[in-house]
């Protein structure tokens, strides 16, 4: 006998006679009818295809018509880091558009069971999107829960992202678009959200996740860690660590809590790296403001990874960076402020697309060098005429800071070339001797207050810089964030930056 659909209630009508889409959460009293009609609902629409926000460089990334308020995940770990993890993961979020389906980022588990507002969903895969079909279509302005159950896969190339196995247990290292291979998201820093994790492992181990601990319970022989974030963060930024770790504390300035994770066994090794991030902490407060989170830490993974990693909260850093002879102490006190000055230039100030990269990148190497300038002599300006003198083979390699050109395929990591890092702080170097020291610095400082906990493009960043500085400023910004050749550095008529095929020998 054919199975039939249960009746859908009349549209009402809107003043004026037009017909009006119904609204679903009537629709919801009839559960059992409404759940026995969700294989039916998805055979009636059309084969789905990937979606995207249309970022200009991965433009099957993020998707359109809700916005996510919440992440709540659930992980299990066996204890064994070359098997998969056992998932839930819920996703509360608030429709944008009518939606008869919903897309979510996620590739590299396997899932066994979606719902949607408590009732069964049917769900299939099209490229590296989850497309849920709810039994009932989700309508604009309504918030809509999507539970997802699955597995989250920590084999695979490391280069992927995702997953990082270390000697001890498991970490995280998402970006630029890779926290989609550990759990169904919107996956996109465009849409940041609430995080609350709920890791469960073997009791002899610790877990770790951004925020603050939120719980901990023992269930025999294993324990279930709870953190959350007080903070929006990007799906890009969530770390969490399992391992036979030790969690350190200590206080920073005002009194912040701040939380190390290393191995147990290299407690005393890495002591002296870690007390330093007090006085890291003070002098970028000095440079920009307040610290903008609720916590902050060094997360040591004793792991090859090839980059350290501005994970919200709890920067991930390999364990070489501290043990490694060949880099000197100036540097590694460097890349420790780079990975700090993130929390203000791409983890609380986001960028709003990809493209906008050299605000996060730029900004956190800006610091870096001027730290290594102020505390050991490395001088500023010499990084910067060395980077000028590259800055058209970076441009003709990798496009202009404020349009990258895509990574290379099969490399997603490649994004971050050079002209992200040093070839973006040589736009600051110019912007400051453009508009002044004070200008910028009150530059600095009105951006990560005016968007803390927000995105933001570059449009954005420009019109601010020309509303601090009382100045005009399109024909600076069109040459130094978008033209194919540098432009002549303001108070350096001297500095010649090579041409391509000489810059790369």
């Amino acid at each position: 006998m054919a199975h039939t659909s249960p009746p859908l209630p009349q549209a009402p009508t809107a003043p004026g006679g037009t017909a009006r889409r119904p609204t679903r959460r009537p629709w919801l009293r009839s559960a059992v009818l409404v759940a026995a009609s969700v294989g039916l609902v998805a055979a009636a629409l059309p084969a789905p295809a990937p979606l995207g926000i249309g970022d200009p460089l991965f433009p099957h990334l993020g998707n359109p018509g809700y916005d996510v308020r919440a992440y709540d995940i659930a992980l299990t770990y066996s204890g064994v880091n070359t098997e998969p993890l056992a998932a839930v993961t819920r996703v509360d979020a608030l429709a944008t558009a009518d939606l008869d389906r919903l897309h979510l980022d996620f590739a590299h588990g396997t899932v066994s069971a979606v719902t949607v507002d408590g009732l069964p969903a049917a769900y299939e895969t099209s490229g590296e999107d989850l497309v849920v079909t709810p039994a009932v279509p989700i309508d604009a302005g309504e918030p809509v829960t999507v539970t997802v159950r699955h597995t989250s896969d920590p084999r695979g190339p490391a280069a992927s992202g995702g997953w990082v196995r270390t000697s001890d247990g498991l970490a995280m290292a998402n970006q630029a678009d890779a926290a989609h291979r550990v759990f169904p998201s919107n996956d996109h820093p465009s849409d940041k959200a609430d995080f609350t994790f709920r890791i469960t492992a073997p009791r002899e181990l610790t877990a770790v996740a951004n925020g603050l601990p939120a719980g901990r319970a023992d269930h025999g022989a294993t324990t279930t860690w709870t953190y959350r974030t007080r903070h929006p963060m990007a799906t890009e930024l969530a770390q969490v660590s399992i391992g036979r770790s030790t969690v350190l504390h200590r206080t920073g300035p005002r009194s912040l809590p701040i939380r190390d994770v290393v191995r147990t066994e290299d407690r005393d090794l890495m002591e002296p790296w870690l007390r330093k991030t007090p006085g890291h902490l003070e002098w970028m407060e000095d440079k920009v403001g307040p610290y903008p989170f609720e916590t902050y830490g060094v997360l040591v993974a004793d792991a090859t990874t090839g980059f350290e990693l501005e994970t919200q909260t709890l920067s991930l850093f390999e364990r070489r960076l501290f043990t490694d002879p060949r880099f000197p102490e100036w540097y590694v006190d460097a890349v420790m402020v780079h990975e700090l000055a993130h929390h203000w230039f791409g983890d609380s100030v986001t960028p709003r697309m990809w493209s906008d990269l050299w605000l996060s990148e730029g900004h956190a190497s800006w610091y870096e060098a001027l730290y290594a300038d102020e505390k050991a002599g490395r001088s500023m300006e010499q990084r910067m005429k060395a980077a000028y003198t590259a800055s058209d083979g970076w441009r003709a390699n990798g496009g202009p800071p404020a349009e990258p050109l895509p990574p290379t395929p099969g490399a997603k990591i490649s994004l971050f070339r050079p002209v992200v890092y040093d070839g973006s702080a040589l736009v600051l170097y110019a912007l400051r001797h453009e508009i002044g020291t004070d200008a910028f610095d009150r530059l600095q400082r009105r951006w990560v207050a005016s968007h803390r906990d927000g995105t933001a493009s570059t449009a954005d960043f420009t019109a601010l810089a020309e509303q601090v500085s009382g100045r005009e400023l399109d024909a600076f910004f069109a040459g130094w964030l978008y033209g194919e050749k540098t432009p002549p550095m303001p108070g350096h008529p001297d500095w010649r930056s090579l041409p391509p095929t000489d810059a790369k020998r």
